[in-house]
């Protein structure tokens, strides 16, 4: 016997997801803020800053403008920005400033996105109990097995760590870091678009309108108050016993009814049969006897 399953309401989906956002940005900021500090990011930052300096200096030019301020520049001076761009770029210590500021930046990035997005869709779940987030708390929403069975801590492990973070976080942050830096162009772009469509189509496709971290977890978002949700699969293999059980019972007593009903009129035919029967043999002797 299948169990209804009671989805959480699009809106309902898309409150709790900005809430959650919005409390992942602050805690990933404040993270941030501090493994900045711990690394010395700021130390290279200048440094960096030190090199565009000189290279301005050096031929008079200025690296931070508009396109628009570009080409208002004469030939001289843009062939100075040039000369200045291509000397910056093949500079060895400007190059050791940019694979240090690159290595960083994914390490702050990395830390600080692990640890609000373990904090917030990891150990709050755990405390709150049903894979319920402060969002979803708040909005009466819950995070179930596809088969209705409550989560374990491996599969909200699994949801939020490997899903959540590995692929739909770090996974597109990784791009961006490289496209920033200059490590990936267009095929960086190309690579956002393609995860951004996957994700719209697994939640268009699926019946549950799973992301790809419920999709990888076998999980669906749920409303709360009305859906049932079984502490673990013996549970559930336990309640769809009793509810045959109980089908089969409310079948038999059913049948009995019928079955007596059924007799009863065979009965009732058979006696109407055996008078039509008499009343033949009577109007027969009657005809005999005025004969």
């Amino acid at each position: 016997m299948s169990i209804s399953l009671q989805k959480g309401s699009f809106w309902k989906r898309i409150s709790a997801y900005l809430f959650d956002l919005i409390l992942t940005v602050i805690v990933t900021v404040g993270v941030a803020t501090a493994v900045s500090a711990i690394v010395k990011y700021d130390n290279y930052s200048k440094e960096l800053e030190t090199h565009y300096t000189k290279y301005e200096t050096l031929y008079n030019t200025d690296f931070d403008m508009t396109e628009e301020d570009y080409n208002a520049l004469s030939e001289t001076e843009k062939a100075n920005y040039q000369a200045a761009s291509e000397a910056f770029g093949k500079d060895p210590a400007v190059k050791a400033v940019y694979a240090k500021m690159f290595s960083l930046t994914l390490v702050i990035l990395s830390v600080s996105l692990f640890v609000s997005i373990t904090l917030i869709y990891f150990v709050v779940p755990l405390l709150f109990k049903n894979g319920q987030t402060l969002g979803k708390k708040i909005f009466g929403l819950a995070v179930m097995r596809t088969n209705c069975v409550k989560l374990t801590n491996p599969i909200l492990f699994v949801r939020s760590i490997l899903g959540l973070y590995t692929i739909e976080t770090m996974v597109p942050v990784l791009i961006v870091t490289m496209i920033y830096f200059g490590v990936m162009g267009i095929v960086g772009t190309m690579t956002l678009f393609l995860l951004l469509g996957l994700q719209v189509v697994v939640m268009a496709v699926t019946q549950t309108n799973s992301s790809i971290h419920d999709l990888l977890s076998d999980t669906v978002v749920v409303d709360m108050s009305s859906q049932e949700i079984f502490e673990s699969q013996e549970e559930l293999i336990a309640y769809k016993e009793a509810m045959q059980a109980r089908e089969a019972a409310k079948a038999e007593a059913e049948y009995v009814p019928s079955t007596f009903l059924q007799s009863v009129q065979a009965m009732q035919n058979e006696k109407a049969e055996n008078e039509n029967v008499v009343e033949e043999a009577n109007d027969n002797n009657g005809l005999n006897s005025s004969n």
